[in-house]
Parts: structure tokens; sequence; C-alpha cells
């Protein structure tokens, strides 16, 4: 299945560094939704989070090594509430999210902050409204080289294609963001699978490349599944 909405059983670890931690809630879905926790300027940032049995532990492990506290919790893409009340209850925390994103106050129960350029002092935040409904804060913490694009990209199906490690959503592929192309990350989180943690700027720089010219392939190999992805998004 595409998402699966069922309590998970347990969750799995992806994407550890010095500065942070991932985890799928839900390993076996095809989606592959990824949350992660990320230190930044004024402390530890969990970003889209779901929550698992054992999630707990993982960033109680996380917060006590990093000597750090909680900052909130990052709403980065409209579509991207998961169980975001739930962490800033546990944390005493608020839900952070861009003034200009819809969608997410009639879905959050718990205090929404909303901020005007950038969730904490170390982040760039992009702003990305590709099409209506699309909603989505990319985020690049300069002092770690870390980027994390929640939407827009993935390492699933169906992101990628042939020889890529990280791909574009099917009709980003069209309009590729431009602002990434500056970037030199030493790692690329994404919101669907796993991260790229090594030589990440290479796989970046060959997904932008390439998007456009890889389309019809990615709309013949990958169409169906975006379609299904698209329909359990709406439903859920």
């Amino acid at each position: 299945m595409i998402y699966d909405r069922g309590v998970p059983a347990e969750y799995r670890e992806i994407d550890r560094w010095d500065d942070g931690v991932g985890w799928l809630a839900h390993p076996d879905e095809g989606s592959r939704r990824a949350s992660h926790a990320v230190a930044g300027a004024d402390g530890i940032w969990l970003l889209d989070p779901l929550w698992a049995p054992g999630v707990d532990d993982l960033l109680d492990e996380f917060i006590a090594d990093r000597e750090d506290d909680v900052a909130g919790v990052a709403i980065c893409s409209n579509w991207h509430t998961r169980d975001a009340d739930r962490f800033a209850h546990r944390y005493d925390v608020p839900v952070f999210v861009p003034e200009w994103m819809g969608r997410v106050d009639e879905r959050t129960g718990e205090s929404v902050r909303r901020y005007e350029e950038s969730v904490d002092p170390a982040v760039r935040t992009v702003r990305c409204e590709p099409i209506p409904l699309w909603n989505e804060a990319i985020l690049y913490w300069d002092d770690h080289n870390t980027l994390y694009v929640p939407e827009s990209m993935g390492t699933v199906d169906p992101y990628t294609i042939g020889d890529e490690r990280i791909g574009l959503e099917l009709f980003r592929r069209l309009d590729p963001p431009r602002s990434l192309r500056e970037l030199e990350p030493d790692r690329v989180l994404v919101g669907h699978g796993a991260g790229v943690l090594e030589d990440a700027t290479r796989a970046l720089e060959f997904a932008l490349a390439g998007a456009r010219r890889r389309f019809p392939r990615a709309l013949l190999e990958n169409g169906p599944a975006t379609v299904r992805a698209l329909y359990g998004a709406v439903r859920g």
C-alpha cells in the first residue's frame, strides 16, 4: 500500500549523523514517509514527524547525546501534519508553520506558531508553491550543510528512475526548484525515503540537471504510482 494509516508496529532508523537522525514509522509502506530530528541554533527540530513504538526512546537518546532541548515541531509541507500534535504535546513546544502555508491550522490541535522568514536562525527556508494546494518549505542548514526537501524530491518510487539516487516528483521535473542548484549539501534528507548521505551534491546535481530530459521515461515508469500516491494523500 502507498500509505499505511494503521497503528505502526515498529520503526526503522535512517539518516544518522552527528547533528540529526531520521526514522520510518511504516518501513514497508510504498511512500516511505520519513521523519527527522535535526539540530539548529535554537535547539532540535522535529521535522514532519510520525510516531511509532520506540521513537520516543530514539529521540530521548539523541536529545541527551546532544545535550540540547527540542525547539519545536516544524511542518514543512501542508500535507505533512502527520503526528505533529503528539510530539508537540510530549515536548511542550509549539508547532511551527510558515505564514504562507495553508491547510494546517484545521489539522492541528496544539499551538501553531507562524514564522515569516525562517524557522531557525541557522536555517535557510525556501518557499515552494509549484501549484495550488502545494505549499512546501525546503530547509538548508549552512553550519552542517544539510538539505531537507519534504515533497519535491524523494529516494523511492515514484520519484527515482534509472541511475538517480534522488529524484524529483513527476511534475516537478518540468519545473525543478532552481534555488537548489546553488547548494552543495553534504547530505540530502527527504520526506519520502532514506536520505542521501554520501556524495550528496553530485546526486542532487544529477537529479536537477536531467529532470526535464528524463520526464518522458519518468511519466511512463512512475506515472501510475504518482496517481496512486496523490489519491492516497487526498483520501488520508
